[in-house]
């Protein structure tokens, strides 16, 4: 098992120990209902990707065509800084950040999360590489990725204290699944993974091998 997946087991059993059965249960059920929805399946290989510009924690406009001119760009969407999965996925790609580049390839994350906020994300892991904001979720929608939370956990949230709404900096409480994938200098997507599931993360080791072949 690589080490992003025995952290995220880890942190799955810590939180099972301490969580109360209910909040875990009510979790567990928005996470299979969102699963039996089938809405937001994503963007899939073989899909060109749309042209678009975000916002990066510097308030800098980052174009996605002019990162393809210079090779692969694995994107990350991530639900935010508030989210322990998202925070091992992003600290694991920062570990693994010279061997992606070794490669010629970029890694670019990209949340609903204000640029104010996403740059507390990119300080508090330390990251190196492009944090992006897409705020309201436009991006984000272009890749089929964004669901509406349920009421009952809203507020599950709202009684652990975790305002998402202030995060994003709208009343939406929407957010995009977890996905990753590798795009190539066309365009065009060459690994998709997409989960209804937020704490199941693709390995970065994942991504280097597909990039070495």
């Amino acid at each position: 098992m690589t080490r992003l997946l025995e952290e995220i087991k880890q942190y799955q059993s810590e939180f099972r120990q301490k969580a109360p059965a209910e909040k875990q249960r009510l979790m567990a059920e928005a996470t299979a209902e969102l699963a039996a929805s089938g809405i937001a399946k994503g963007l899939d290989v073989g899909d060109t990707i749309p042209h678009f510009t975000l916002p990066d924690v510097s308030g800098k406009p980052v174009a996605i065509e002019t990162l393809l001119e210079q090779g692969p760009v694995i994107l990350t969407f991530y639900r935010g800084g508030w989210c322990p999965y998202c925070n091992l996925e992003l600290r694991a790609y920062e570990r693994e950040i010279n061997r992606i580049r070794a490669q010629g390839a970029t890694v670019v994350a990209i949340s609903p999360e204000t640029p104010d906020f996403a740059e507390q994300t990119a300080n508090k892991n330390a990251l190196s590489f492009p944090v992006l904001s897409d705020v309201d979720l436009h991006v984000s929608r272009q890749f089929d990725l964004v669901f509406d939370l349920p009421d009952y956990l809203i507020e599950i949230y709202k009684a652990s204290g975790l305002d998402v709404a202030k995060h994003n900096g709208n009343e939406d409480w929407q957010l995009p699944k977890p996905a990753t994938f590798i795009i190539d200098t066309d365009g065009v997507i060459r690994f998709a993974e997409v989960s209804s599931d937020y704490t199941k993360r693709v390995d970065p080791q994942t991504i280097i091998e597909y990039l070495e072949q």
